[in-house]
C-alpha cells in the first residue's frame, strides 16, 4: 500500500508504495484494517517530526482519520486508544490514560491506504457528514470543544454577561468560536498577531478580534491554543475571579501560580483531546449545524510533506485535509467538501 513515512525526525516524508498492510503493534493483538479516505493535518503531526513526543521513526502520522469500514460504512476514527484497564479508560478518558496508544503519534496513522485500528468501538458512523470536511474534527474539532465545554457551565451561569477569549484563531480556535456561538451566549474575543485571522475569527461570530487585550479587560473563560510563555500568562492577566483558564496549546509555557498570583478561585486545566463520548456529540451538532464543518483544503496524500511545511510557516489559513481514497497525486483541490 501506499503511505507517507517519517523516516527520520526533522527530515522530509518519504513516500513508499509497497508498504506492507498495517497489522497490530507490539503487545497488542487482533483488530481491523480500516481503508482510509482522508486525513487531516494537524500540529501535532510537525511535534511528532520534530522528535518533541511520539513513537520514533519509522512511522506513519496522521490521526484525523477518515474512512470506510465494511460493516459501518463511512467512519471516523477516534484515535487515543487506552489500556482499557485504568481508572481514566473506566471513566470513558482514554485521551489521558498512561498507557494510551494514539494513531498517528505512537503507532501508524492515516498518511497511508490503510490503517489499523483496535476494535470498532473506535469507528463513529459519518451518517451523511462529508469525509473530508468532517475529518479535522477527529482531532482539532473534538480537542476545541473538550476544551470549550471546560468553561460552558461558568458561561452559561453568566448568560449574556459571560465573556470569552479564545488565545489563536487558527485551526482549533475558528472551531472554538463556532462552539462558544452555538452553546453559549458569551460575548466571544479572539486574540491574534495575524489580521488574516483576526478578520476571520470575525466572520465566525467573534464580536470582537485583538492582537492583545487592553489592560484591565477580562474575561469569564480564556482558552489559550499557542501556550507559550507569553500567552498563558496573559490568560493569567485577563481571567476573571471564579474564571476558567484552559491551556490547550503545546507551546510549553507557564505562569506563576499560588494564593494572590493568580485571581481568586480560578480555574486551570491543562485540555487534551476529547472523550469518545464527546466525539459522539460533536458529530450529532455538526449534523445539525453545518457552519461547524469549516473550509477545508485538500491536498493528494503524496504532497503531505508540503501540507506541513505550509502549517509550520502559518501560511495555511484553515485546516489541511490529505486525500488519501483517491489516488490523486497531482492536483489540490481547495474548499470544495463543505456541505
Amino acid at each position: 500500500m501506499r503511505a507517507m513515512v517519517l523516516e527520520r525526525h526533522q527530515q522530509p516524508l518519504v513516500l513508499t508504495r509497497d508498504r506492507d498492510v498495517p497489522t497490530a503493534p507490539d503487545g497488542r493483538s487482533g483488530g481491523l484494517v480500516l481503508n482510509v479516505t482522508a486525513c487531516g493535518v494537524c500540529h501535532s503531526d510537525l511535534h511528532v517530526a520534530d522528535g518533541d513526543f511520539g513513537a520514533p521513526p519509522p512511522i506513519v502520522l496522521g490521526h484525523e482519520i477518515t474512512g470506510v469500514d465494511p460493516n459501518l460504512g463511512p467512519v471516523m476514527v477516534y484515535a487515543p486508544w487506552g489500556c482499557g484497564n485504568c481508572r481514566q479508560c473506566s471513566e470513558g478518558e482514554e485521551m489521558i490514560c498512561s498507557d494510551s496508544m494514539e494513531a498517528g503519534l505512537f503507532t501508524n496513522g492515516g498518511y497511508a491506504d490503510q490503517v489499523w485500528v483496535p476494535n470498532a468501538r473506535y469507528l463513529e458512523p459519518l451518517d451523511g457528514l462529508d469525509p473530508f470536511a468532517a475529518a479535522p474534527l477527529a482531532c482539532g474539532g473534538l480537542t476545541a470543544y473538550r476544551a470549550v465545554l471546560h468553561g460552558v457551565e461558568r458561561l452559561r451561569q453568566l448568560g449574556s454577561g459571560g465573556r470569552a477569549l479564545v488565545i489563536g484563531a487558527g485551526g482549533l480556535g475558528q472551531y472554538a468560536i463556532g462552539f462558544l456561538r452555538l452553546l453559549t451566549d458569551a460575548t466571544v474575543t479572539a486574540m491574534d498577531r495575524s489580521p488574516d485571522k483576526r478578520t476571520t475569527a470575525v466572520s465566525l461570530g467573534a464580536a470582537d478580534a485583538v492582537e492583545q487585550p487592553v489592560e484591565g479587560q477580562l474575561f469569564d473563560v480564556v482558552i489559550d491554543f499557542v501556550g507559550v510563555d507569553a500567552t498563558v500568562q496573559a490568560a493569567t492577566r485577563h481571567v476573571a475571579k471564579r474564571g476558567v483558564v484552559a491551556v490547550v496549546g503545546l507551546g510549553g509555557g507557564t505562569t506563576p501560580f499560588g494564593f494572590g498570583a493568580v485571581p481568586l478561585e480560578t480555574t486551570f486545566v491543562a485540555s487534551v483531546w476529547g472523550t469518545r463520548g464527546q466525539m459522539t456529540e460533536l458529530l450529532d451538532l455538526a449534523r445539525k449545524e453545518s457552519s461547524l464543518l469549516l473550509p477545508v483544503e485538500v491536498m493528494p496524500l503524496i504532497q503531505a510533506q508540503s501540507a506541513h511545511d505550509r502549517l509550520r510557516s502559518g501560511e495555511a489559513r484553515g485546516r489541511l485535509v490529505l486525500d488519501v481514497a483517491t489516488g490523486n497525486e497531482s492536483d489540490s483541490r481547495n474548499g470544495g467538501h463543505n456541505q
